[in-house]
């Protein structure tokens, strides 16, 4: 692990750098928040309501889209829950889709570093997935912040790659990817199963702009 969360600890107990309309505690590194991202060229929202502590983050969020030519009409609802030093804990997927109907994903990983995945049709997977810590909700830029946040990666420590348990939307497919993170003046350089860009965060270190992807709203 690269450097720590201590770079956006310092930021997030500063009331003049905390996000609009949040709750903060400079005493107990704390707060809560609501960030909403539009999606870029497409009919996509996605809104996510934050409980931070320190590296801790607990996200109630959903994304709503329209069809594309890559996927049907969705809405996708989460809860993620995060432990102390930022690490996936477990993460709730609800999902409906114009043809599939309502479906539902339970992810947890365990101190072990073992993730299981229940599935809606029954089946359960259990894996490593590569020594990955964190979740990228295909789609959504706060899954970003998670690695980020946690490893505090700057300019010196070079391009950083990083395991993720990856999920697809809107079908639910899950598999290992890697997370290619740069630091630069102007953002962080990002190559993901999906995108080649560079993303821009906020001072808490949650993303502000994903060129291609999403912009803040």
């Amino acid at each position: 692990m690269i450097g720590g969360s201590a770079r956006y600890r310092s930021r997030v107990s500063s009331p003049q750098t905390a996000p609009e309309g949040e709750q903060s505690s400079a005493a107990t590194d704390e707060f809560k928040t609501v960030l909403t991202w539009r999606g870029e060229d497409t009919d996509r929202l996605e809104q996510v309501r934050l409980v931070v502590s320190g590296a801790r983050v607990k996200a109630y969020g959903r994304i709503i889209a329209a069809a594309t030519d890559d996927h049907e009409p969705f809405s996708a609802s989460y809860e993620l829950q995060t432990t102390d030093t930022g690490i996936t804990r477990r993460l709730t997927v609800h999902l409906i889709c114009g043809d599939t109907g309502e479906t539902q994903f339970g992810i947890t990983r365990d101190n072990e570093g073992t993730w299981l995945i229940r599935r809606p049709d029954g089946e359960i997977i259990q894996s490593d997935f590569e020594g990955a810590e964190d979740v990228d909700l295909a789609l959504s830029p706060m899954f970003n912040a998670l690695p980020l946040r946690r490893m505090g990666i700057t300019p010196a420590d070079g391009t950083v790659e990083v395991p993720v348990m990856y999920m697809y939307l809107p079908s639910g497919e899950v598999k290992p990817a890697t997370m290619s993170y740069t630091a630069t003046a102007d953002g962080v350089d990002l190559v993901s199963p999906l995108a080649t860009t560079t993303i821009t965060l906020d001072d808490n270190g949650f993303v502000a702009d994903y060129p291609g992807l999403a912009r803040r709203v």
